[in-house]
């Protein structure tokens, strides 16, 4: 891999530092943490408060200054994320933080619609191909119990030779 993210603020600072040091980039990843976010009221929008927007800007500084390259905002007030970009050197990567951050990402299964999970109103589908992809698989299923594939235009096969040596190496 190129780089990890790890999730956190000041509490994984000395982690950061330590993976830096290392020689492995680090991407710091905070607000909505999905690895951890039953402890922390579940999916939910994070820093809403004075107090922990002030926390998150905090947090964001303490990862730029333990060596992270870039940092996450997930399901950040936009208000808040916009401050947290102002405020760092390194770029900030948003996922439901509004357009104040430097980099925006959205998780390809929501863009593509490749579920049919619900999703938060910070995701844009940009395709449905959970209909199209269940019909294909269907297709390839019917096709193998069918026998209709695969053809022999989709087999691969020996040369006479190679067939012939196999053939006499093996009985």
């Amino acid at each position: 891999m190129d780089a990890v993210k790890l999730e956190g603020g000041a509490e994984v600072g000395d982690v950061v530092s330590a993976i830096v040091r290392r020689g492995i980039p680090v991407m710091g990843h905070i607000g909505l943490t999905p690895q951890t976010s039953s402890a922390h009221g579940g999916f939910r929008v994070q820093g809403r408060r004075a107090n922990q927007a002030l926390r998150l800007i905090d947090d964001a500084v303490a990862l730029e200054k333990a060596g992270a390259f870039a940092i996450v905002l997930e399901l950040v007030p936009a208000e808040v994320a916009a401050a947290v970009s102002e405020r760092l050197t390194i770029p900030t990567i948003g996922i439901g933080s509004g357009a104040g951050c430097d980099g925006q990402v959205l998780v390809w299964h929501d863009a593509l619609g490749l579920s049919t999970s619900p999703c938060g109103r910070h995701v844009r589908r940009y395709a449905d191909l959970y209909g199209t992809t269940l019909q294909a698989l269907r297709s390839f299923a019917q096709d193998v119990r069918s026998g209709q594939f695969p053809t022999e235009d989709e087999t691969w096969h020996m040369s006479s030779d190679e067939a012939d040596a196999f053939e006499a190496a093996s009985a």
